[in-house]
């Protein structure tokens, strides 16, 4: 008897993290129906390579279309999709009227693949019950052996340190959204002062194409580059041998980034200095601290709606809780959380229960703002 065939179609925008989403989807939906051969469209601007690191990915089918913009030729975008499955599942976002609205690219791909694909079963969304979905279950990337040997070899030093710490110091969104170069200096000397010996790894992307990159300037990298920690240099090598940096760490700390995403689907905790507009919602039985900011201070979490920006004097145009005075009084949180992380002091289920009470107090007690992949939410408010 042939093998069921399932399609996640998930045709979003280009960071990581959405990669990360529907690879998270697809281990759901392969873990619970055994023998099931389940396949993923992606676009192709996003980090297609990780469904290579997912065994129970069947294929994957890079989708070279325009996001932002209207396309005009989307039929012939998506002739390279086989047509017939047993099942289609779209990203649930293609239900979204908003969506479509600010991204007119996605909406001609839907249409397009509504017309191209055919489903003998049945056609629904992501992470839905009928189609067989095993949720919130812990995905694991299986990263090359030469990555892994070649993120040893960088990572090589001959005192063992006291703690390895990956920090990616910024997203692929205005660098407004993103704690100042002289605000990172100010975290490299906390964590070098409370970490004797620390190990600091820095990731990231600087080169400007269709892929996402670091939104940091040269010269505010250049500024990390000469801290007194002296870093490790793991800017531009290629996204495998990052990961296996980051899964040789202790620590991942960032702001919030779909990078962060990758860093849990290799079993490293993520200490976010959450801010901004998105607050985290990927949640992968690893530890993780999120540093919520004062809402009444610094105000966050605006999503699609633009977020406030103030001119936070010579740091330059930042959102509130990206400005240097968060940061400073953030310190001694950030340290703690590292530290506890670090050493493995955090469980996980409670790492979540502390997070969601957080973020239902940011909220001011409305939970119908809050969100999070496979509702993992609803069982810790």
């Amino acid at each position: 008897m042939d093998a069921e065939r399932m399609l996640v179609n998930f045709f979003y925008a280009q960071p990581v993290g959405h990669a990360i989403e529907a690879l998270h989807y697809a281990h759901g939906h392969a873990l619970a129906v055994p023998g099931r051969e389940v396949s993923v469209a992606l676009n192709a601007a996003t980090a297609t390579e990780l469904a290579g690191f997912c065994p129970f990915v069947s294929a994957t089918y890079p989708i070279d279309h325009p996001f932002l913009e209207p396309c005009a030729d989307s039929a012939a975008r998506v002739g390279g999709l086989p047509r017939d499955w047993d099942w289609v599942v779209d990203d649930t976002r293609r239900h979204q009227p908003l969506q479509y609205d600010l991204f007119p690219g996605m909406r001609d791909y839907y249409s397009a693949s509504d017309g191209h694909l055919r489903a003998a079963v049945s056609r629904s969304v992501v992470g839905a019950h009928r189609a067989g979905y095993r949720p919130h279950q812990p995905l694991r990337l299986e990263l090359p052996a030469a990555a892994r040997s070649a993120a040893a070899a960088r990572l090589a030093t001959d005192r063992a340190p006291a703690a390895r710490i990956a920090v990616m110091p910024a997203g692929s969104s205005d660098s407004s959204l993103y704690p100042s170069p002289s605000s990172w200096l100010l975290i490299l000397d906390a964590l070098t002062d409370a970490f004797p010996d620390v190990q600091i790894a820095l990731v990231g992307r600087t080169a400007r194409d269709e892929r996402t990159s670091t939104a940091v300037s040269g010269g505010g990298l250049a500024q990390l580059r000469r801290h007194r920690s002296a870093p490790v240099d793991c800017f531009d090598v290629p996204l495998a041998e990052q990961l296996a940096v980051v899964e040789a760490c202790d620590v991942l700390l960032s702001p919030h980034t779909g990078f962060g995403l990758a860093a849990l689907a290799v079993a490293t905790p993520w200490l976010t200095l959450s801010g901004g507009r998105w607050f985290e919602y990927y949640f992968n039985h690893v530890p993780f601290r999120s540093l919520l900011p004062d809402p009444d201070r610094y105000p966050s979490f605006t999503q699609f709606d633009p977020a406030a920006v103030v001119v936070d004097g010579e740091e330059g145009p930042r959102t509130p809780s990206m400005t240097r005075a968060r940061i400073r009084e953030d310190l001694d949180r950030l340290v703690t959380a590292a530290q506890e992380l670090a050493c493995g002091s955090l469980p996980y289920e409670r790492a979540l229960t502390e997070y969601f009470s957080g973020l239902k107090d940011v909220h001011r007690g409305d939970t119908s703002a809050i969100w999070s992949i496979d509702s993992v939410h609803l069982d810790h408010l």
